[in-house]
């Protein structure tokens, strides 16, 4: 069973993210957020609270130059939620991967964001390594 609270939530956030809304992605967050990365880099962790997590995004997006191509779905069932999305990542070789990002909502917001890349190993190479 589909729970339209955590649905619109994760919407409205994939719609902002579509639309390169800052604003509306940054709105998004729950105070409390928790970002968990995996892989074996040094961005590879849990980022608890909005303000680590927001500085965890900004590094990895330096350091992957990722761009959104497209949000292919959004998914909720009675726990959480789920974008699939398609991003260009890269500075030198560039390369499209799938995403995917599971949700938890609290208050409306995102309160926790599991990211699973299809490619963790190239994902980890270029959050290794530093961009100016």
């Amino acid at each position: 069973m589909v729970d339209q609270t955590i649905f619109d939530t994760v919407r409205s956030y994939a719609d902002a993210w579509a639309a390169g809304d800052l604003v509306g992605v940054l709105d998004a967050y729950h105070d409390d957020f928790v970002l968990h990365y995996f892989g074996e880099s040094d961005l590879a962790g849990d980022h608890e609270g909005k303000d680590a997590a927001v500085t965890a995004l900004v590094a990895a997006t330096e350091r992957t130059a990722r761009r959104l191509l497209e949000v292919e779905d959004v998914l909720a069932g009675e726990r959480f939620g789920a974008i699939i999305a398609r991003e260009e990542v890269g500075v030198d070789d560039r390369r499209v991967i799938r995403r995917v990002l599971v949700f938890t909502v609290a208050d409306d917001q995102l309160a926790e964001c599991w990211l699973y890349d299809e490619d963790q190993r190239a994902i980890d190479q270029l959050w290794s390594v530093h961009h100016p």
